[in-house]
Formats: C-alpha cells, sequence, structure tokens
C-alpha cells in the first residue's frame, strides 16, 4: 500500500518558530516596563499629547479603547484620531509612554504624507479582499487542476492575490520601524525620556517591530508551501 505524505508543511516550522519567539519578547518586554515608572512621570496619554502638540499635531483627538488588550493601539488617519489601551492611556510606564509615541509616529508620517504609510492604507481594501479569496481560489485551483484545464487559472489568480498579502507584510515593515525611530527621536528632544527610559523604550519598540518581521516571515513560507505543493500535483 502507498501512503503520500505531504512533507510540504515543514516550511512553516521556522517562521513558526520565529513568530512565537518574538511574540513572546513583546510580552516579556512589555510585562517588564509596565511595570518601570516613568522618569517624567507623565502617561501615555500625555506623552503622546506634547509629542503631538511638538509636531504641529493639535487638532489630532485621542481616544480610550474600550476593550481589547493593552497592546491594542493605533492611529486612524480617517478621523484624525489617537486611539489607545486604557492600559497605554493612563499609565505612566515606559511601555505606555513608549507605544503612545510610536502611535505619535503614525500620526506625523500621515501628517508629513509619507509615501509609504499612504501607500499601505491605500491597499487596504484590497489586501482585505484578496485576503479573504486567495486560500479558496488556491484549493479550488489545486483541486480542480487534475480535471480542468481552469484549475491552473483559478490557482494563478489565487497566488496573485496572496502576493498581494505578501506586499502589504513587506511595505508594513518601513512604517512601523519609521514610526519607532520618530518616537525615539521625540522622547529625546522633547525630554519625556531619561537614558534609562530611553533604553527601555527601544527595548520594547525592537521586540514590537519584530513581530511585523514574523508576520512577513510567516506570509513569505505560506507562499512558498504553496508552490511546493503545486511542484508534486504536476
Amino acid at each position: 500500500m502507498y501512503y503520500y505524505y505531504d512533507y510540504s508543511w515543514f516550511v512553516l516550522i521556522p517562521a513558526i518558530i520565529f513568530t512565537f519567539i518574538c511574540q513572546s519578547r513583546i510580552n516579556s518586554a512589555y510585562r517588564t516596563y509596565s511595570q518601570v515608572r516613568i522618569s517624567t512621570g507623565v502617561t501615555g496619554a500625555e506623552a503622546a499629547r506634547r509629542m503631538m502638540n511638538a509636531n504641529g499635531l493639535e487638532n489630532v483627538t485621542i481616544n480610550v479603547i474600550n476593550g481589547g488588550n493593552a497592546l491594542t493601539n493605533y492611529y486612524d488617519p480617517n478621523s484624525k484620531s489617537l486611539n489607545l489601551s486604557r492600559e497605554v492611556y493612563g499609565s505612566p510606564s515606559v511601555a505606555s509612554v513608549c507605544i503612545a509615541c510610536h502611535e505619535v509616529g503614525h500620526a506625523i508620517q500621515d501628517d508629513q504624507h509619507y509615501a509609504l504609510l499612504a501607500f499601505r492604507n491605500g491597499i487596504v481594501p484590497v489586501v482585505n479582499l484578496t485576503q479573504m479569496m486567495s486560500w479558496p481560489l488556491i484549493f479550488f485551483g489545486l483541486i480542480a487542476s487534475t480535471a480542468s484545464p481552469y484549475g491552473s487559472f483559478f490557482f494563478n489568480i489565487g497566488v496573485i492575490c496572496f502576493l498581494v498579502v505578501v506586499l502589504f507584510h513587506l511595505v508594513t515593515l518601513p512604517v512601523e520601524f519609521n514610526a519607532s525611530n520618530r518616537a525615539l527621536e521625540n522622547l529625546r528632544t522633547l525630554g519625556l525620556a531619561n537614558e534609562e527610559d530611553y533604553i527601555g523604550s527601544r527595548t520594547v519598540l525592537r521586540a514590537a517591530a519584530m513581530t511585523y518581521v514574523a508576520a512577513l516571515a510567516t506570509a513569505v513560507a505560506s507562499l512558498l508551501r504553496i508552490f511546493l505543493i503545486a511542484g508534486r500535483r504536476n
């Protein structure tokens, strides 16, 4: 009797391990530095307000997110608002302040028409659609390719959709790194943190940035697995 084993999923193992490590690091960094009070005593919301005012963003509002976790924070370019979790908003910790300032970094990018942020925001609707369609098209194409010439067509469309998702993750990297760099620079220039605070802030933001690297690595590994499966079927 012949048994078929699909070894293609092994390409995902390094990406899964890397993602687990990155997630553990950001959780550990946040846990550590959320317990360290920042030397200036400002809360995340106060630091964000000072950074925005210093960069001409007095019109950007700050909202508290009800629900979610401490790491659920974002800048909304449509409403021009900074949305912070309750922990980040009200806590005078190193972690809260650097995370809040990172989100202000996105607000500054938006105000200065940072090209990569504009591109990423512009393709979000397309990414939402292609992410939903890619896997059904790929799987249908793989199954149908054995019985119909249209199978390859659907498979190729699915791969193109998935490539759009990979592109989104790729563009996200410089956008996030740039926002973190802006946050760290302002923490120093505005006197919001001393040297110890700065080191802790850099630790938290670097750990957070690596989660985006992990997301890209997982997407690329998934795409490679798709090609391996397709190659074995041909």
